[in-house]
């Protein structure tokens, strides 16, 4: 079985990244909204990897990447909206395609409850998936996020909101 990592990301991770996110974009394009066509490029990644560290910085998001073996971006993880006053934040992640079914979205998930615990002492992650999404649904259900009730107008929403309560 091949070993996988999760590490904070890096702002040497520009040339990994955008490798990463080119091979991908089709595949995470049917599943998630697409991004700007100028994010494709050495500077579009590069500003985005910087306005990730500076929220870090800040304390409003946490950006992992998930590696393989050989060292090589094959996911990624955040904890984004992160409210420390309201002990919460929304969690996302993104499994390349062909790192699909290894458990790599489980991985990164676990990893990013571990953080909101002990890095950040949240108590309540929440995630957004559409509904078509279904292996995103499962590794929620894993994880032990619900998924919310409708909202009581009963309007469509275009996102299934999961809810993750924290031991304090």
């Amino acid at each position: 079985m091949t070993s996988f990592k999760v590490r904070e990301l890096r702002s040497t991770d520009t040339e990994a990244l955008l490798a990463f996110e080119t091979l991908n974009r089709e595949w995470f394009e049917s599943h998630i909204e697409a991004r700007a066509p100028s994010f494709y490029s050495v500077q579009g990644v590069a500003e985005h990897i910087q306005a990730y560290l500076s929220d870090f910085a800040l304390g409003a998001w946490h950006p992992f990447v998930i590696e393989d073996a050989s060292g090589e971006i094959v996911g990624r993880a955040n904890l984004k909206n992160i409210d420390s006053p309201k002990g919460c934040a929304e969690v996302g992640y993104r499994v390349g395609e062909r790192a699909c079914g290894q458990g790599l979205a489980t991985l990164a998930l676990k990893h990013l409850i571990q953080e909101a615990q002990a890095r950040w002492a949240l108590t309540q992650l929440v995630a957004y998936v559409y509904p078509k999404n279904v292996g995103s649904q499962k590794v929620l259900g894993r994880c032990g996020f619900v998924p919310e009730q409708a909202a009581p107008d009963g309007k469509p929403h275009s996102e299934n909101r999961f809810i993750l309560s924290l031991q304090a």
